[in-house]
């Protein structure tokens, strides 16, 4: 009994997001679809009471080892339960003004993120799958939430198609995994493994690593990214592009760090084929896109490029540099969506890249902001992109690995063209002619974005004197290295 209790003390998070959205559904069951905006505010309330259960709470290990809290987990679910929160705030407002506000939006992003909590904790291969799927089936539901869209409807199937390939890789590396060392923890799979690295083991280890590459979106696992990104509601696509890529990255760590610590010459050979790949395809990719969505799709997939680069070095500063690029990245990418929420020419949303131009006329204010957030992106010192870069590359650079930072550094150089090319299409090419001039932007969109913008620069070079050290007490109390 004893046990269970501390099991339960441990788990606080996960268990007041699972019980809180079941409430949530009932509220929302009974009231009906006025309930919406109470819904909301009350999943917003819950995910930071979540988020303040993981800071505050105990550390250790639970259900014999399958769930973990340490540092590590504690940093990831605080950036995972922000995110999901920014999400409900964004989509809120634009489900309302669209008519298809539905209460079911935000229990489904707390119910995902009772999986993005177990994913950031998971001590062994079932927790991991548990945590994975859980999100996972919620997910799809909001890729395709606004039903009467087609291509939202597409973007759903093309997800849950894709999502199950990669679950049966998934599945499939870890039935091996158990097989040859048979049994499900991480530590004991690391014990296996320190003396018995048979090929088979590694076979099953190349698609475990396939199947988590799918829910990052890295190339080449990469092709429901795009479609999504362009097809889903623009508050899911804010979703779908922070809060689960920091879940799955921080699994990827615990996992390869955990399990298979004594196999990094195998595993980082992977990581870095998949970097490159990402790095390529995310960079020219990028090159041809007209619609701005898919455009940030691509842009996803050079970044995590980035973040895996991190973890293949296999140190305890490749995972503060992971760690502290996906803080850094999702604070910008919650910036984009919430700009392009925030803008619109007679009354459509603005979409096209080539509908930006002469946005300075009459958006000055978003058009700086939309130039502070690409120039981060891209990298540019002293934004807060570029402390991101500079902490990847440098991890990467110390683990031997310069000539695969030095590729890096070619891609954010070819991906610099598209966002060099929507900063000269809004301050130097003519507004098109017959389009409003009156600023009618939803305020928690504005809001959001320009205090990205803010953080990129100036607040983020006061930022990082806390973010340094919090993301190396994640990485060392978590033991990687």
């Amino acid at each position: 009994m004893p046990d269970l209790i501390s099991a339960l003390q441990l788990s606080t998070p996960e268990a007041a997001l699972a019980v809180g959205g079941l409430v949530l559904l009932m509220i929302g069951a009974f009231v009906g679809e006025k309930s919406a905006r109470l819904v909301s505010a009350l999943s917003i309330l819950l995910l930071l009471g979540a988020t303040a259960l993981a800071v505050t709470g105990p550390l250790g290990q639970a259900f014999n080892g399958a769930y973990v809290a340490d540092p590590l987990a504690v940093y990831g679910k605080a950036l995972i339960f922000l995110s999901s929160a920014l999400a409900i705030v964004l989509g809120d407002g634009w489900m309302k003004r669209n008519r298809i506000a539905k209460f079911e939006y935000p229990v489904l992003i707390v119910l995902a993120s009772a999986g993005m909590g177990m994913m950031a904790s998971s001590g062994d291969l079932i927790s991991l799958y548990v945590g994975i799927e859980l999100h996972s089936l919620a997910l799809y539901v909001l890729a395709a939430f606004h039903r009467d869209d087609l291509k939202a409807s597409e973007a759903g199937l093309k997800y849950f198609v894709l999502g199950a390939l990669s679950s049966g890789l998934l599945l499939y590396g870890a039935s091996l995994i158990y097989g040859f060392t048979g049994s499900m923890r991480f530590d004991e799979i690391a014990a296996y493994a320190a003396t018995n690295a048979s090929p088979g083991l590694i076979f099953g280890l190349v698609f475990l690593i396939c199947g988590l590459a799918f829910k990052v979106s890295a190339a080449p696992f990469h092709m429901w990214t795009p479609d999504v990104y362009e097809g889903a509601p623009t508050p899911v696509v804010a979703l779908f592009a922070t809060a689960p890529k920091v879940a799955a990255m921080v699994l990827i760590a615990r996992t390869l760090e955990g399990a298979f610590a004594g196999s990094h010459d195998q595993w980082a050979q992977v990581l870095i084929l998949i970097s490159l790949i990402s790095f390529a395809v995310g960079a020219f990719g990028g090159l041809v896109q007209k619609d701005m969505q898919r455009l940030l799709a691509y842009s996803s997939i050079a970044n995590i490029g980035y973040a895996l680069l991190g973890i293949a070095a296999g140190t305890t500063l490749g995972v503060q540099a992971m760690l502290l690029f996906m803080t850094l990245y999702v604070i910008d990418q919650f910036g984009f969506f919430a700009l392009i929420l925030s803008l619109s020419r007679n009354g459509r949303p603005i979409r096209r890249i080539q509908d930006f131009a002469g946005l300075r006329k009459d958006r000055p204010v978003m058009a700086l902001v939309l130039t502070v957030l690409s120039l981060s992106v891209l990298g540019m010192p002293p934004l807060a992109g570029f402390w991101g870069k500079w902490a990847v590359f440098g991890a990467a650079a110390e683990a031997g690995y310069w000539m695969v930072g030095a590729a890096g550094l070619v891609a954010s150089v070819v991906a610099g063209f598209y966002y060099l090319r929507i900063i000269k299409l809004m301050w130097f090419d003519p507004a098109p002619e017959g389009v409003e001039a009156i600023d009618r932007s939803p305020i928690e969109a504005k809001t959001i974005a320009i205090a990205a913008a803010l953080f990129s620069f100036p607040l983020v070079l006061v930022a990082l004197t806390w973010l340094e050290p919090l993301t190396r007490a994640a990485a060392v109390g978590y033991g990687a290295g």
